[in-house]
């Protein structure tokens, strides 16, 4: 016997009785973002592996250590890690935002090569929202009211709190920086390797520590907010009022910088503990400077990414009342000579008036007693059987399958029958 391929390690199927969740959560997502008139993008899932490098920054752990790289002939490309970068490239590559606005989606598999836990996964899904040509807080705030908003339809807004921070321009951060490292320079006894490497590279990342003991040595340390521009302390405060302004709630703090180079002023996460320990269900913020980074015509940005694994769970974990639809409503069974032709025939009849019901033809033979389970099984509202007599009759008799009256109609008024009871 051949031996048995299994999935790669974080790298997980979707069966078919989780799907619907899937489905019915994804459908929130675009219908909040179209409400607002927001435009879905299409990107690849493999781009140039400089892109990222640049975008995200060398000395990140996503560049350095978590990316999927290979070589193609001379060319070394990447799986995409997140999907903000490869938008750039797009909206920069097909001329989108040269002396223009745009308000853009996507949503679709990222991957990154890192220990699997509940929620994070190697091959991951996200949805995200890039808003590129606005250069004033109201598009910030818009993005949060969005979020806010979604997490309404879903039924999890009381599971999910709000996190912000400004972390300034590039000059407030080299200033912080350098008040930052001289700070922690002192504590480099509690540091692991991994930590004083970042003390190096990048010692902003050190703030989202889990390393309790540095944390806690962490809130004495030098504030951003103390840092700021004057231009990004005026953006923060507009910022806040707005939130204020349609009851938004929010914890300003300190500490959160996000995981990528590239953003500059605003930021923002969306936390819970509805899943254990405290986890981001989504993270955003601003990066002025990126599309001209990457060569575009600078343009100002903002965005976000939720991870849809994370979402989901909690949608499972809080939600109780979610409106999943059954696949299947309708269900034919038949059996005996020439029936198999009216059923298909009928089939299609219904598929045509009625193309918002799902009607499964039962195509596997057997006699009506293994059909009937069948039916069962799929979780259809109505059977509908044909069989000698009825294909002579031209009738069909309906059957409800979750309780009811059975009754015998001719075939002409089926669809009519069966628009009444959906």
């Amino acid at each position: 016997m051949a031996k048995t391929i299994q999935a790669i390690r974080g790298m997980n199927d979707c069966s078919p009785t989780e799907s619907p969740l899937w489905q019915w959560v994804e459908t929130q997502v675009r219908d909040v973002l179209s409400s607002y008139g927001y435009s879905e993008v299409r990107m690849p899932i493999v781009e140039s592996t400089p892109l990222f490098a640049r975008a995200i920054g060398e000395v990140t752990d996503v560049v350095s250590k978590e990316m999927y790289t290979f070589w193609d002939n001379d060319e070394q490309l990447t799986l995409r890690p997140e999907g903000t970068a490869g938008c750039v490239r797009a909206a920069i590559e097909h001329g989108w935002i040269y002396n223009n606005e745009q308000r853009l989606w996507y949503m679709g598999p990222m991957f990154r090569h890192e220990r699997p836990q509940k929620g994070r996964y190697r091959q991951f899904h996200q949805a995200g929202v890039e808003v590129f040509g606005i250069a004033n807080p109201e598009i910030d705030a818009e993005l949060i009211i969005l979020t806010a908003r979604l997490w309404k339809k879903l039924g999890i807004d009381q599971h999910v709190s709000l996190q912000l921070n400004s972390i300034g321009s590039l000059e407030a951060r080299a200033n912080y920086r350098s008040a930052l490292v001289a700070f922690l320079e002192k504590h480099q006894a509690l540091m692991s390797e991994e930590e004083k490497e970042r003390l190096i590279k990048n010692p902003l990342r050190i703030l989202d520590t889990k390393n309790q003991a540095l944390q806690k040595v962490l809130d004495n340390a030098p504030k951003l907010l103390d840092y700021l521009d004057e231009e990004s302390r005026e953006h923060f405060a507009q910022l806040c009022d707005l939130l204020d302004s349609v009851g938004i709630n929010y914890e300003i703090n300190p500490k959160l910088v996000r995981g990528l180079d590239y953003y500059n002023k605003t930021v923002f996460e969306w936390v819970t503990t509805a899943l254990g320990a405290q986890g981001t269900v989504c993270g955003g913020g601003r990066y002025d400077g990126l599309v001209e980074q990457l060569g575009g015509h600078a343009a100002p940005g903002v965005g976000f990414a939720m991870g849809l694994e994370r979402l989901v769970l909690l949608v499972q974990e809080i939600n109780a009342s979610i409106p999943l639809k059954n696949a299947v409503d309708i269900y034919l069974v038949y059996h005996g000579e020439g029936t198999a032709l009216r059923a298909f025939q009928l089939a299609e009849k219904i598929r045509s008036a009625l193309p918002q019901l799902g009607t499964m033809l039962h195509c596997s033979g057997g006699n009506f007693k293994k059909q009937f389970r069948r039916a069962d099984k799929s979780g259809a509202t109505l059977a509908l059987v044909i069989g000698e007599s009825e294909m002579l009759n031209h009738q069909v008799v309906v059957k409800h399958l979750q309780g009811g009256e059975q009754q015998t109609l001719d075939i002409e008024q089926v669809i009519d029958y069966i628009q009444s009871q959906f």
